[in-house]
């Protein structure tokens, strides 16, 4: 019932491992495999190398900032490249030169992230302010992403909602639950028979191709005196740089690990919703005003509740601007495609496995969770999502060789 996921890295396909990063005689060949490519993230393995800048040159002389992490994995930009087709590129050793990437600025107790001066998101580490007097403390929360916006600058989440105060942006609680025999809610706060705290910021960083964070969190049961940590999660986020489109859009990714904090497994009985969830702006509230779609071409909200799909889209105006987000889930997600959670009348999003029946977090059995959001103005485009799925789901090929 539990899986623990690989990295969906682009496959190295043949690496020399005695090769330098540096070497400028070294090659990176990705292949599209069976899908079009376009402005694709490739993520690949590199040898002997962590935490630096290198570029990759194509054939006609253009150059692609490479960055590379601290565990040696690469990633670039594919600017395009049709299925089947194949593209050599050569390393280059020196880092790129006033590249305009993605910046993550640590302020109080958010982490933003911006792209030429323009918000993309915004992670909430400590809990926040309470937006309204009337709103108890017990409400207070960190740990999420709120404000996400879109290319136009439009803010897509909402957060304390007067009709759903406990929803937060993009969070990640379970709601009915059991443990060591108490049934804690992490969902559902204001019951105060559980809550997810924020733990620590371990790291955040910019670059050329991706910006992004670690952190840690923690399910704590609140029912006994004392109260239990029931869960430990750590979550990475990466936001890209994605630009030059006809279309504008902005990509993150959510990667979520949840570990046991005792010895006892947190079970979660069958419900209809909890996991990953996303809020919607204030001015989607109602029947009308929040458009649905899925990659089953589900518009209906009624019917798309409880069924499966491989992306939803959330969507509607705020103001006059049409704006929306697909949220994506991996494949590798536990029972894939998971089926959802699309809200009768609000503007709300849920992910929830558990709607197939009882499932349990057991001890040295990590749950990792991994979503990918792409935000855009506009009626959804299902084709590009469609593609965009494609690229997450299916990356393409890579292979590193020296000469």
């Amino acid at each position: 019932m539990h899986r623990t996921l690989s990295h969906p890295i682009a496959t190295l396909a043949a690496l020399s491992l005695s090769l330098p990063v540096g070497a400028a005689a070294a090659t990176v060949t990705v292949s599209a495999g069976d899908f079009d490519r376009e402005h694709t993230v490739v993520t690949f393995q590199l040898p002997e190398s962590s935490g630096q800048l290198r570029q990759l040159e194509t054939p006609s002389g253009d150059r692609l900032p490479l960055q590379i992490d601290t565990n040696g994995q690469g990633s670039f930009i594919l600017p395009k490249l049709a299925k089947n087709a194949s593209l050599k590129l050569k390393l280059i050793p020196e880092a790129p030169e006033n590249f305009h990437g993605v910046q993550a600025r640590r302020a109080d107790r958010t982490l933003e992230f911006q792209q030429g001066g323009r918000s993309i998101a915004r992670y909430q580490a400590e809990p926040s302010d309470l937006p309204r007097a009337n709103i108890n403390p017990i409400y207070r929360r960190g740990g999420y992403l709120h404000p996400i916006q879109s290319p136009s600058g439009t803010v897509v989440t909402g957060d304390y909602p007067a009709n759903h105060v406990h929803h937060h942006g993009i969070w990640f609680p379970w709601t009915k639950t059991q443990f060591q025999g108490r049934e804690p809610d992490f969902w559902n706060m204001g019951q105060g028979s559980g809550t997810v705290e924020f733990v620590g910021l371990d790291s955040s960083w910019s670059g050329p191709v991706h910006a992004g964070f670690t952190s840690r969190h923690r399910f704590v049961d609140l029912i006994p005196e004392e109260p239990v940590t029931a869960l430990h999660e750590s979550w990475e986020v990466k936001v890209y740089r994605v630009e030059g489109n006809p279309a504008p859009y902005h990509q993150f990714d959510l990667v979520s690990t949840q570990t046991c904090a005792t010895s006892d497994p947190l079970i979660l009985p069958e419900y209809h919703y909890g996991g990953l969830g996303f809020r919607g702006h204030w001015d989607w509230n109602g029947a009308e005003n929040t458009r649905f779609l899925t990659s089953t071409g589900e518009t209906d909200r009624v019917r798309g509740n409880t069924s499966r799909a491989r992306w939803c889209h959330i969507g509607g105006k705020v103001g006059d601007q049409l704006t929306g987000i697909a949220i994506l889930g991996h494949p590798d997600n536990f029972r894939a495609p998971q089926p959802m959670r699309l809200h009768p009348t609000e503007p709300f999003f849920c992910f929830a496995p558990e709607q197939l029946g009882d499932m349990r977090i057991e001890p040295g059995q990590p749950y990792v969770s991994r979503y990918r959001f792409i935000v855009a103005d506009g009626p959804p485009n299902a084709e590009r999502i469609d593609r965009l799925w494609n690229d997450y789901a299916h990356p393409p090929t890579v292979v590193v060789q020296s000469p």
